[in-house]
């Protein structure tokens, strides 16, 4: 560690209790997207004995700003605040006490990261050459809240900006801020096939939707096979299919839904057209028409190359060589996509599986739990990947 530089390791340890308590009390909490009221007033609390002021946006959101000795490099830390609509099942003596809400995407996680290494920095203030801005998002698992911050003003002078997730398919001691593709883009679809009602036992008389929607949903799978590049990631999913009522009448319209998925920004605004060619062509072929809706949802999120060099070294200051994990991009969602889109920047995923824990769920399952030191280590990455931005900033504009 260089001399007159906190050493991260030990700071992150003196607040461990703080750390495991505060997440502790978010997990009995929790609360669902745009309904983050008692959250947003805990995380200002804690932001406020701090001594770090902070803006309200979109109600639940907040924007806490940390001015060291340099107004610049201004350096975006973001974490997600809401939970999820399902039942936790595990018996911990921290089990949430909210029913039917619970952090199964450990954003209880993700807001403590955040606040302790807030504290820390705040505590070590004479020792930062920038501007740090907290970012406290709500409504990520609807992939609202990112646009609503952005939109606000309240980032708009960012230089660079990280993200995190914690993830259980990483153990414990690892981290993964792999530069390129994290995530996928995450677009729905809305598909409805009109056709002709009629009695089940005369299909000649009738244009049935069922038929037609099956043809759809079989052609349709011919864009990752025949269409696209087989380099890409390319993920076309129908997940649900509704038509008739009775098993004997031909319904007139079926409706089908789904979601489409790709790391190439070109192809993800390719994919639309080449989905809705083939609604249209097999919808003809079989005397049917039809109704599409397409929502392009959010972006891939993307790692710039030289940050996530800076990242890989900061990962390497805290954990060791053995920190270092590398992770292919995964096909979900995340809005802080819009983040980098819009500011170089890295996302990180958090290694917090173990199995003598029991924790080793997946995301968003009943059971889910995490190794509260790997939580500890997402803290001590935030401390350090900011001390080394900024100390590469100052290099490369003296």
């Amino acid at each position: 560690m260089r001399s007159g530089i906190m050493n991260v390791v030990e700071e992150i340890q003196k607040n461990r209790e703080y750390a495991v308590n505060i997440r502790r009390h978010f997990h009995r909490h929790p609360e669902l997207s745009w309904e983050e009221h008692e959250t947003a007033k805990k995380i200002r609390e804690e932001l406020t004995k701090m001594g770090i002021p902070y803006v309200e946006i979109a109600d639940t959101g907040t924007v806490a700003t940390l001015k060291g000795k340099s107004d610049k490099p201004v350096i975006g830390l973001r974490c997600d605040i809401d939970a999820l609509p399902i039942t936790e099942v595990k018996d911990l003596e921290y089990k949430s006490k909210n029913p039917g809400v619970m952090h199964a995407c450990g954003h209880d996680s993700h807001i403590t990261m955040l606040l302790t290494a807030a504290k820390i920095l705040s505590e070590h203030k004479d020792e930062l050459n920038c501007t740090v801005k907290f970012i406290f998002q709500p409504a990520e698992e609807v992939m609202e809240g990112a646009e609503k911050i952005l939109n606000s003003g309240a980032v708009d002078d960012l230089d660079t900006v990280a993200g995190m997730h914690i993830f259980p398919f990483l153990d414990a001691g690892t981290i993964s801020v792999d530069a390129g593709p994290r995530y996928t883009s995450a677009a729905f679809m809305k598909i409805k096939i009109i056709g002709k009602s009629g009695h089940g036992a005369m299909p000649q008389f009738v244009v049935d939707p069922i038929y037609v929607g099956a043809k759809v949903v079989d052609a349709l799978q011919s864009i990752a096979s025949r269409e696209t590049n087989p380099i890409d990631t390319v993920v076309v999913s129908v997940c649900t299919f509704h038509s008739g009522t009775l098993s004997n009448i031909f319904a007139q319209t079926a409706e089908l839904s789904g979601t489409v998925r790709t790391f190439n920004p070109k192809l993800r605004n390719e994919l639309p057209v080449m989905i809705e060619r083939i609604i249209k062509n097999t919808c003809e072929a079989y005397r049917a028409t039809y109704e599409f809706e397409y929502n392009p949802g959010v972006p891939p999120t993307i790692n710039d190359p030289e940050y996530s060099v800076i990242a890989e070294e900061s990962v390497r200051k805290i954990l060791g060589e053995k920190g270092i994990a590398h992770y292919a991009g995964t096909p979900g969602g995340e809005d802080f996509s819009y983040f980098l889109e819009k500011y170089p920047g890295i996302y990180a995923f958090v290694g917090c599986g173990n199995e003598s824990k029991d924790c080793c769920y997946s995301l968003h399952h009943e059971r889910f739990d995490l190794d509260e030191d790997g939580m500890l280590n997402g803290a001590a990455f935030y401390v350090q990947y900011l001390l080394d931005v900024q100390e590469k900033y100052n290099k490369n504009t003296k």
